[in-house]
């Protein structure tokens, strides 16, 4: 008897628009108060500064502005856990749209600017409407869910730079945080492995006996905050181990060959 589909998760459209417009307008309050040498700091994200950084937090929302001001594309639509393995081969580009971006506005404008076009185009959408993105043809509320773990992302990479505590909104946290556990499994089916980070998500995966009941024999736990790390590529798995931040039991809970999921 073959083995059960896995059920894809699904994204409520309206939750997620609201998650991704209030971690926006948590970041566009945090580069609102930063002060003129803060925006020199690096972010250890190459040569990045904050400066860039905050250009590429406003590139995650104009991008949907400018999809949704584009005509609706042909389908298929492209499978939303597609999306966090065809990041890496879009760095480059996305690098030098970043600078060029930085060098010709203040970040402040570019926030504003991008938050009023949200505001006005987005209620409208419904979550069905295909746009054409750089990973291919999505639907609205997937990409959304894109935009919200890039938002999520680079908001802890600001905290981290700048020694802030720019709040993390729940929803999108808990967005970001089941969509990367989510392509985990899809990169690694199985279920000998059990892979938790509450409160947001658990997923099995990994090849290998499966266990029906009990405590599974291979379990990794960890805070969604750490986990976003390690699947993006801003943590590594053994310091992490080593420190503390992740419990990982058993011969097949050793996911340092998988990580990261995203660059």
């Amino acid at each position: 008897m073959p083995p059960a589909k896995k059920r894809l998760r699904s994204y409520d459209h309206e939750r997620t628009r609201a998650a991704l417009l209030a971690q926006f307008e948590h970041a566009r309050e945090a580069v609102r108060g930063l002060a003129p040498d803060q925006f020199a700091l690096p972010t250890g994200l190459g040569t990045w500064t904050v400066r860039e950084l905050a250009a590429h937090l406003t590139m995650a929302l104009e991008a949907v502005n400018r999809s949704l001001e584009a005509p609706e594309p042909d389908g298929p639509a492209v499978p939303l856990l597609d999306w966090p393995s065809s990041t890496s081969s879009r760095a480059s580009t996305i690098a030098d749209n970043v600078e060029a971006l930085a060098a010709a506005r203040e970040p402040e404008e570019l926030f504003t600017v991008v938050g009023d076009r949200a505001a006005r185009l987005l209620p409208q959408a419904p979550g069905d409407r295909l746009i054409a993105t750089t990973a291919g043809t999505m639907r609205l509320t997937d990409y959304l869910v894109t935009r919200t773990v890039e938002l999520v992302v680079h908001t802890d990479d600001l905290n981290r730079a700048t020694g802030l505590s720019v709040p993390l909104d729940g929803q999108a946290l808990a967005t970001a945080t089941r969509l990367l556990a989510d392509a985990l499994a899809v990169r690694a089916p199985g279920a000998s492995t059990e892979v938790r980070i509450p409160p947001y998500a658990v997923v099995q995966c990994v090849e290998g006996p499966r266990h029906t009941r009990g405590t599974p024999p291979n379990v990794v736990e960890t805070e969604p905050l750490v986990w976003l790390r390690l699947a993006t590529g801003r943590s590594a798995w053994h310091e992490a181990l080593a420190e503390g931040r992740v419990s990982a039991s058993g011969e097949r809970a050793d996911l340092s060959g998988l990580l990261p999921l995203m660059g």
